[in-house]
């Protein structure tokens, strides 16, 4: 797998590290992305996306006059 340096401020870095619990910065962004991006798979499934408009929509019968 390719692997990606980013630079961070000192301060995010320790957050990140508290929220995951872990000891290593780099364990600790991995961890919070992976979950961030699960979540959006979670809601994504639940909610559907853009192109399942029409499943929201709603066919209304045409109006039968006389």
């Amino acid at each position: 797998m390719a692997q990606v340096t980013v630079t961070l401020d000192a301060n995010l870095a320790i957050d990140a590290m508290m929220l995951s619990g872990t000891k290593n910065p780099q364990d600790a962004v991995e961890l919070i992305l992976r979950d961030y991006l699960e979540r959006g798979r979670r809601t994504e499934t639940r909610t559907g996306d853009a192109a399942d408009g029409h499943r929201v929509t709603q066919d209304r019968p045409s109006v039968q006059e006389g």
